[in-house]
């Protein structure tokens, strides 16, 4: 299978479109055809190994992890004999950060306790992609951390980023009164984002 493989730390280019081996999945994994990912900045600090400290866990010296790519959206081709929450064929969608990335490949192993989940039907493949760390991180900011209620009043900062994106939506749902601030050539789009229809 063809993937976008690395084998030392730095710049763009050292990334490169290779043949590799079909990753194999365990009692507990599922394989999905990995139809599209989606690039975050989780993928340009993995691909750089910055900040130094985090090398620790990326791998001192080199990348533990060849394949980057932490957002994707597929169909699942296998599943190992312990999974029953995904079946061959289903469309998924769902994050490898922290449990070995590689979305980047045209099949990715998932382990069972990364974020995989259906593909809503109303979801291109493209657009599921898009949203697992960005949409966890706004989620969990404003929901778990913020305890966000109707009624409260929420700043966001870079509205109309990936993070922010979400997080206009996910406040307006929760009932917050939002304010967004974005660059003036993004007003209208986060304006949109906040609208109830």
């Amino acid at each position: 299978m063809k993937a976008i493989v690395q084998h030392e730390y730095g710049p763009p280019n050292i990334l490169a479109l290779t043949n590799v081996d079909e990753p194999a999945v365990d009692d507990d994994g599922v394989l999905v055809r990995v139809h599209a990912a989606s690039v975050n900045p989780a993928d340009w600090h993995f691909m750089r190994g910055v900040p130094h400290i985090a090398r620790v866990s990326f791998g001192l010296r080199q990348p533990k992890h060849r394949i980057l790519g932490c957002d994707l959206a597929g169909r699942v081709e296998a599943v190992g004999a312990n999974v029953t929450t995904v079946q061959p064929g289903d469309e998924v969608f769902g994050s490898t950060f922290e449990h070995g990335l590689g979305a980047f490949a045209e099949l990715c192993a998932c382990p069972s306790e990364a974020l995989l989940e259906r593909k809503p039907a109303n979801l291109s493949f493209e657009q599921a992609a898009a949203v697992p760390l960005a949409g966890m991180t706004a989620l969990q900011g404003l929901r778990d951390h913020g305890r966000i209620e109707p009624g409260h009043r929420v700043l966001i900062v870079g509205a109309s980023g990936g993070v922010g994106t979400f997080a206009v939506q996910i406040a307006k749902a929760l009932g917050a009164e939002v304010t967004g601030v974005c660059g003036t050539s993004n007003v209208e789009m986060v304006r949109s984002l906040g609208r109830t229809t």
